[in-house]
């Protein structure tokens, strides 16, 4: 997703059925829970995260605005 608005872009990925989003080429972070969403998220590996498997957990990672 590309926003010059880190407001607007968190606002947009907070409502997106997604287990990670990426913000204006932001990259991979090993330390980010990764998973799916709904059936295909239950679970998540990496990070601290890890251990709320159950939980609907998003990654929201922000690169340089455009």
């Amino acid at each position: 997703m590309q926003s010059a608005s880190e407001e607007r872009a968190d606002n947009v990925a907070a409502r997106l059925e997604a287990g990670m989003v990426f913000v204006n080429g932001a990259s991979e972070d090993p330390l980010a829970p990764f998973g799916g969403y709904k059936m295909s998220g239950n679970g998540r590996e990496w990070g601290e995260i890890a251990f709320g498997e159950f939980l609907e957990t998003k990654a929201v990672i922000h690169g340089k605005a455009a």
